[in-house]
């Protein structure tokens, strides 16, 4: 077995949660860095079994929350409490920046016209006459079927 793989079963070989096979007691006898390794942290983990946390103050909770009001009376109230925000602080400051270069610009927005743009009527028998005949006449030209059928009977008519 190679390192990397004796690394990834240590937890649980420290643990104990399983058992070494052959071949990773093996690898262990012959490499003195794998077996320090796991020495080491089945010291760790022994010292975490022994380790107790410490028990809170039996007013912890009280003082905290006595703590928690103290710091919300101090914040300030009112509408320059945002202001402490970086991201509303550079969000704001951005804002006055592109309406003052508006401002000195004309002060107003040239927003492009919803309305359909009046063009010039071409000359008809031009490419351009002839496309915008056919963007005027598109429903007329769409729903005409029977020029379809009109043009096969002829085909059909003229050649017996």
């Amino acid at each position: 077995m190679k390192c990397n793989e004796i690394h990834e079963l240590m937890p649980d070989l420290a643990a104990r949660l399983s058992m070494a096979t052959s071949e990773v007691k093996a690898h262990l006898d012959s490499c003195p860095e794998c077996a320090g390794r796991l020495e080491e942290l089945r010291q760790t983990m022994a010292l975490l079994d022994e380790w107790q946390a410490p028990e809170p103050s039996p007013y912890f909770d009280t003082r905290l929350q006595a703590r928690l009001r103290e710091e919300a009376a101090r914040q300030p109230a009112g509408w320059l409490q945002w202001l402490r925000r970086p991201g509303l602080a550079v969000a704001l400051a951005l804002f006055l920046l592109v309406g003052g270069a508006l401002i000195q610009k004309g002060g107003h927005f040239n927003w492009p016209s919803t309305e359909p743009v009046a063009q010039a009527p071409a000359d008809p028998g031009t490419a351009v006459g002839d496309l915008q005949a056919l963007e005027k006449n598109h429903d007329l030209y769409a729903d005409f079927d029977v020029l379809d059928d009109l043009e096969v009977q002829s085909d059909v008519t003229a050649n017996p």
